[in-house]
């Protein structure tokens, strides 16, 4: 594979996630309390909790691809998603009371600098090798490529909960 391929797939995710981030954060703004604070997903999680968790997603990634760039490969670092991890980072830093506004922002903000730091990662650590909690291994590439993936199926259950009265 060409060493270029992987940043061309990179940058089109990133401009896709820009276009996300300029696309909902009036959208977000322009919730109300009630549609951000008490529906909630499958996995018992409010609007303002599944955007507290994406801000979660980008600080841990950031940390994954930093650490992947220096660190001995492959990499052990905690999975803050596994066995209900992610759920306590939520209930530990109380999303559910943060101001609106803030979160938005910090969401926003948190995801551009993520695309920074892709934008900055070394070609000849992109094999290097992140070991979840799980015991999987996954490769730099892999991670940042899957980012746009997740990102974009919270959006989606966040749509669902805007969507549907009934919840």
């Amino acid at each position: 594979m060409n060493l270029n391929e992987p940043y061309a797939l990179f940058e089109r995710n990133n401009q896709e996630l820009l276009q996300l981030l300029n696309d909902w954060e009036p959208k977000l703004l322009a919730l109300s309390n009630e549609i951000i604070s008490i529906r909630k997903n499958k996995q018992n999680r409010t609007i303002k909790q599944i955007v507290g968790h994406l801000v979660d997603s980008a600080s841990n990634n950031t940390h994954r691809i930093i650490h992947l760039q220096y660190q001995e490969n492959p990499l052990i670092f905690p999975d803050y998603a596994t066995f209900g991890n992610n759920d306590r980072w939520i209930a530990i830093q109380d999303y559910q009371s943060e101001d609106w506004n803030d979160l938005v922002q910090l969401w926003k903000y948190s995801n551009e600098h993520v695309i920074h730091v892709i934008r900055n990662v070394k070609k000849e650590k992109l094999d290097n090798e992140w070991i979840a909690g799980t015991g999987e291994k996954v490769s730099l590439q892999s991670m940042i490529s899957g980012y746009l993936s997740h990102f974009k199926l919270h959006l989606n259950e966040i749509d669902e909960l805007i969507n549907n009265e009934n919840r």
